[in-house]
């Protein structure tokens, strides 16, 4: 079953629920393209997420979910909110939502938290999980070790239940592969950085335009917090920091507020820009919507190669 079953959406699409970026209003211009759009609720507090439900609600009738951050300070609050709210959709990351599974499916709404390894997902569907979203180390921000070729087929194998590919997925060929790993649908994030509708600063979209494929690295490696970004001056300080020995608090002046700043005020040298390892294959600013359909519309291509390819 692909995932748009479930979800009661057009395509088997989910947008990565991105802090500082995945607002109401992008949301809803993600599910208004026929995908699953998603509110990101990491760095808001309870009210802001609040608000921006409801802003959602007035851009879209069609389906939207809240992605929860289970480090949030406020996650308890937000818990109940998504209950109160009559949100349909869950996604969660950075921990394990067990804790709040039991009320989710009782207010009938469809958890599918977002895992790095087979253990967890297995965990996470006895606890009653819909579905699991697996994300590879490609992916943009916060990354775990195993590659989305080498993670989803293992996950693939032991759930009963969808599992969504996530991470180096930007094109037609990827989407396709997603699928013959044995995924029920995707979940992209950088390629719709670079959207019109995306509320990022120009900078950060250009950005992402112009990056080759060795544009990306990894900060936070050596100390257990890894995440990928655009290389920058920010990035290279902090690595070189890193490798000296550097405290957590010393570390913390480069990345303070550092995602604010490339999302609001277009630092590129400072700032933190988060992005996979598929912005090389991002070549343009476009709208959500014919993102989303070049996408499907290139999957139809490459699979129709591929049969004739199988074929000779």
């Amino acid at each position: 079953m692909k995932i748009n079953e479930l979800l009661n959406v057009k395509y088997p699409l989910i947008q990565g629920g991105m802090a500082n970026i995945a607002t109401g209003e992008f949301a809803a211009s993600v599910s208004n393209a026929g995908a699953l759009g998603l509110i990101g609720a990491g760095g808001m507090t309870t009210e802001i997420l609040k608000e921006n439900i409801q802003k959602c609600k007035e851009l879209t009738s069609q389906p939207f979910g809240v992605n929860l951050m289970m480090l949030n300070p406020y996650v308890d609050e937000m818990a109940q909110l998504v209950i109160d709210e009559g949100i349909k959709v869950v996604t969660t990351g950075a921990g394990n939502p067990s804790k709040y599974m039991k009320a989710w499916k009782e207010a009938g709404i469809i958890v599918m938290p977002v895992v790095p390894s087979v253990a967890l997902a297995k965990r996470l569907e006895r606890s009653g999980a819909d579905a699991v979203i697996v994300e590879g180390t490609e992916a943009g921000g916060h990354i775990g070790e195993l590659t989305t070729m080498a993670l989803v087929p293992q996950v693939v194998e032991a759930v009963s239940i969808p599992v969504i590919a996530a991470g180096g997925i930007a094109s037609g060929k990827q989407l396709l592969a997603a699928y013959a790993l044995g995924a029920s649908g995707v979940q992209v994030g950088t390629c719709l950085l670079a959207s019109e509708e995306c509320p990022v600063h120009e900078n950060y979209k250009n950005a992402i335009v112009k990056a080759k494929d060795t544009d990306t690295t990894v900060t936070g490696r050596i100390g257990g917090t890894p995440v990928r970004i655009i290389k920058n001056r920010m990035a290279k300080e902090y690595i070189k920091r890193e490798k000296e020995g550097a405290s957590m608090e010393e570390l913390e002046t480069y990345t303070l507020g550092s995602l604010r700043k490339a999302v609001l005020e277009g630092d590129i040298q400072s700032g933190s820009l988060m992005a996979g390892q598929v912005a090389g294959l991002v070549k343009e600013i476009k709208p959500v919507k014919a993102i989303i359909e070049d996408l499907f519309h290139d999957c139809e291509a490459e699979k129709e190669k591929l049969i004739n390819f199988l074929g000779e």
